[in-house]
């Protein structure tokens, strides 16, 4: 399979925000587990991380234009209010997996409400990084 995995806002801060809710493991420590998982499954794997809402909306889009199997996307806090980015999950024809390094639903109140998960097949939260690995077993094992 050919997987992208898009991490939206301030998850590049892995390991220096919140550890008490984010966990220590630096941003790159989780990008390197997540690759070494999908070559150990013989799956090609492109990480991108941006803060920006146009740019994770552009990822999408290439995903959908380099004809990727799969998307795994942690939209961060756009997750809560991101039309534009439901809009653009909503718009191609990709099996998508939303990931939560936390538990959102026990966590403050604006944050039990993704607007972008209806867009996906699936959404895991709440395994800390090994979410990203449990969605790749997600995407493999998903049928219609």
């Amino acid at each position: 399979m050919k997987i992208m995995v898009i991490n939206g806002p301030n998850l590049n801060m892995l390991g220096i925000r919140e550890k008490n809710i984010y966990g220590t493991k630096s941003y790159d420590g989780i990008c390197n587990e997540i690759k070494i998982k999908a070559e150990e499954k013989n799956h090609d794997i492109d990480i991108f991380q941006s803060n920006i809402e146009g740019e994770i909306i552009n990822l999408i889009h290439k995903a959908y234009f380099e004809k990727y199997d799969g998307i795994i996307i942690n939209p961060g806090a756009y997750t809560h209010y991101s039309i534009a980015i439901y809009d653009a999950l909503k718009s191609i024809d990709i099996k998508v997996i939303e990931v939560h390094l936390s538990n959102i639903h026990q966590r403050e109140e604006f944050r039990h409400k993704s607007v972008t998960a209806p867009a996906c097949i699936g959404q895991i939260c709440g395994f800390g990084h090994y979410g990203y690995i449990l969605a790749i077993d997600a995407l493999e094992n998903y049928t219609d």
